[in-house]
């Protein structure tokens, strides 16, 4: 295990007012100001996934980043304000770009397709994350090794290296290289789930991986105008249905996501979900999903069947691992195309869909 050692140095500039401070606050003034920063770290060779440098402001974790990760340190570059955010990726396929996206909890198709400098400052730390996780992706010819389930990445020291400094978040089983996060937010650590954690604040090396702490939600029956907290946030953004049930989720009082139900037309005692939004702020957790299942368990209960079609990467990559679901249909024009003559809806006519039924969990039966 390697030892960092690292030396910061920088001139004091004597000034009238720099020897007032140090008269009335007694600061020592001489020529240069030196901090030194001794810590061990893993070697890079070895099978780790995740790593996280953290600490306080001022504590050394930017200077031994630099001083260790220099070559992989990823630094921004600067965002285009002529084009949409998924044409700043080069040649990395559409697909990929919306998963890393999607992986960086920044799930708003509406505002994938904005220029860089109209979003957010969250969203555009996001985009800047995922594009240094892309930086990765490129550098492995065929991405991040699999486990045979497919679920989560294979720690290999063969794998691209990112390191990406003032990190606040990200998800883990969709990084498509090893990855180091430099922080000053400890409360990180429990959702990135890091096989080791550097703490700059008493310099010591912990190899552990934390379980993500339990997100609990309040799910309720709500009214349909509800959805105007949400309708900016999903790219279908037509009314509502008065036939629609729909329901909030709260986290910690605070509304986090929406979902409608509606009637299948022709087949009885069918419903099929038609809006789910998470809030930005929210996205990146397994929020949505989660909200989907507990809705559609309700809707099970009462002897219905229920179902969800999407053309969003993470929906079918979660339904398409899990157990409660059931793909019925794949499409790649979506609905039919009569649906574009009905005054103020919106379908899925033109896009690529996956169409899942619950099942609930069978393993309970």
């Amino acid at each position: 295990m390697p030892c960092v050692d690292a030396v910061v140095e920088c001139p004091v500039f004597d000034s009238f007012r720099v020897q007032q401070v140090a008269g009335m606050f007694d600061v020592p003034v001489e020529q240069k100001v030196r901090e030194s920063f001794a810590v061990e770290l893993p070697d890079r060779d070895e099978p780790w996934q995740i790593g996280l440098v953290v600490g306080p402001s001022g504590s050394g974790k930017s200077t031994i980043a630099r001083k260790y990760f220099g070559d992989v340190l990823y630094g921004d570059e600067p965002w285009p304000d002529d084009c949409a955010v998924v044409d700043c990726f080069g040649d990395i396929p559409t697909k990929k770009i919306t998963s890393l996206l999607t992986a960086v909890g920044f799930s708003s198709p509406p505002s994938w397709v904005k220029p860089y400098p109209v979003l957010s400052r969250g969203e555009q730390f996001r985009c800047d994350l995922a594009r240094a996780l892309a930086e990765g992706y490129r550098l492995s010819a065929i991405g991040c090794q699999q486990e045979p389930n497919g679920r989560q990445p294979i720690a290999d020291s063969r794998q691209p290296l990112v390191v990406y400094d003032e990190f606040t978040s990200i998800r883990r089983g969709h990084i498509p290289c090893r990855f180091v996060a430099v922080t000053c937010h400890h409360d990180v650590a429990e959702w990135l789930e890091p096989d080791w954690v550097l703490d700059m604040a008493n310099g010591q090396l912990a190899r552990r991986r934390l379980r993500r702490p339990t997100i609990e939600l309040e799910i309720f029956r709500c009214r349909l105008r509800t959805w105007d907290l949400f309708k900016r946030h999903h790219y279908l953004s037509g009314s509502l249905a008065k036939s629609c049930r729909a329901y909030l989720a709260l986290w910690q009082g605070q509304p986090v996501a929406f979902c409608a139900t509606l009637p299948v037309i022709g087949r009885r005692r069918h419903r099929r979900f038609t809006r789910i939004v998470t809030l930005p702020d929210y996205q990146g957790v397994g929020i949505g999903m989660r909200m989907v299942e507990a809705v559609a368990e309700l809707h099970r209960r009462e002897g219905l069947r229920i179902n969800v079609t999407s053309s969003h990467p993470a929906l079918i990559a979660h339904a398409r691992k899990s157990p409660r679901w059931r793909t019925v249909r794949v499409c790649k024009t979506g609905g039919s195309q009569a649906d574009r003559f009905l005054k103020h809806y919106r379908s899925s006519y033109g896009r690529s869909v996956v169409s899942f039924e619950y099942m609930g969990d069978i393993s309970s039966e």
